[in-house]
């Protein structure tokens, strides 16, 4: 309501001459009177922004894909747990937790701008302010489980989620989840602060943003058929010296964490990176989400032949919640498989789809349809038969036309 008040008639009004701000209003009001992140039906909205199973996130999509923003913000609070005083002696400190896009396959320009013009003048005006902050992080219930974890790697987060649609992509989460309305007044200063800085940094860099989407969205599409591809990617162990409070005198500790560092990404899997895929004509609901995304797909009128890398199930589990990660975004577990590839030639029949990677959001078509990850379309059983997605491995001659 302040950032509002302040663009519409306050001292951000400036900055509507250079930039257009719109801003959602809070999506999941049935856990907001819970008190809790999961929506009514048991799925967690705040992990439900690739697959799209509930009505909020498709709401927040459909804005995404309309609008097309080149910076997008997600707000919330951190839980504050005596879970940590429970395991290192210490609680909780910092009146901002912030993290930007840390997924496979991100440009590495998108990464600069993250951190050059976004992050580092977040942190100054947070400081200028007598706040603190540091990187978003959690840790489990399991008390003996002591390490730390970054915001996870899964593309299934707004933050991660818009990064693969090539934004400049922000986290900022202040103290306050379970703190009622205690130090409320400091918590929306800390928003508003860093919500400001956000607003700023974009009017600042308003010319080279006009530049940046079309130069990220170019160089994406222009890697289709080439080189590799990351599948999955996970944190990288560290050390790390993470600053708390003292619950009984309330100054400053320095605790030594084991560290799961989501600034430099293990990749666990990669693969030549294809032309794009195939879909059966059976994967109705897999076309829908990724349109509803903003994923450009084409339906064959005629029938036809592609090469291409066909799946092969080798083995299947039901996947265990990665540590650190909170529930699956539809409230039930995916499960999880290992593939091997078998080049062959796809029939390609009237009615199929076929999914160029020759398009601005070809990473976010890989994070879906390669099956054997968590996060995958196949694996949340969005498409069904493993038969009914193939890598089209050259440029298909297909007689086709781009659903609307």
């Amino acid at each position: 309501m302040i950032i509002t008040r302040e663009l519409a008639q306050g001292l951000l009004q400036p900055l509507l001459e250079r930039i257009n701000v719109v801003i959602v209003p809070r999506a999941n009001l049935d856990g907001a009177t819970r008190g809790e992140a999961l929506a009514a039906g048991g799925q967690d909205i705040g992990r439900d922004h690739l697959l799209l199973n509930t009505p909020e996130a498709q709401a927040l999509a459909r804005l995404s894909r309309d609008y097309q923003p080149t910076v997008v913000v997600d707000v919330g609070e951190y839980r504050v747990s005596d879970v940590y005083q429970q395991k290192f002696g210490a609680v909780q400190k910092f009146d901002a937790l912030l993290q930007y896009s840390s997924t496979a396959n991100l440009p590495e320009f998108l990464i600069k701008a993250d951190e050059e013009w976004y992050r580092r003048p977040l942190l100054a005006a947070l400081k200028g302010q007598g706040l603190s902050t540091d990187w978003y992080h959690s840790t489990s219930a399991d008390t003996a489980d002591r390490t730390v974890f970054m915001g996870g790697t899964e593309p299934v987060t707004s933050r991660n989620v818009e990064g693969l649609k090539n934004a400049i992509s922000v986290a900022i989460y202040s103290r306050g989840a379970g703190l009622g309305r205690l130090h409320l007044q400091r918590r929306v200063h800390t928003h508003v602060t860093a919500i400001t800085s956000i607003l700023g940094s974009t009017a600042q860099r308003a010319r080279e943003l006009i530049q940046l989407r079309p130069y990220l969205d170019k160089e994406v599409a222009g890697m289709a058929c080439k080189g590799q591809a990351a599948v999955e990617v996970a944190t990288t162990p560290a050390q790390y010296d993470l600053q708390m409070l003292d619950p009984i005198t309330g100054s400053d500790m320095r605790v030594t964490v084991d560290w799961e560092s989501a600034l430099a990404l293990r990749t666990l899997k990669s693969r030549v990176r294809p032309c794009g895929y195939w879909l059966s004509g059976s994967s109705k609901a897999a076309v829908e989400r990724l349109r509803l995304q903003g994923v450009k797909v084409f339906q064959v009128l005629e029938p036809g032949a592609m090469l291409g890398d066909i799946y092969r199930e080798s083995q299947r589990s039901t996947s265990a919640q990665p540590r650190g990660q909170s529930a699956t975004a539809n409230g039930r577990p995916a499960f999880g498989i290992e593939v091997s590839l078998v080049r062959g030639v796809i029939d390609a029949q009237v009615g199929s789809y076929y999914v160029p990677l020759s398009q601005p959001l070809a990473n976010l078509a890989i994070a879906a349809l390669e099956p054997d990850t968590q996060s995958s379309y196949f694996a949340n059983r969005l498409t069904i038969d493993l038969a009914g997605v193939a890598r089209v491995m050259s440029e298909p001659s297909l007689k086709s036309e781009e659903l609307p």
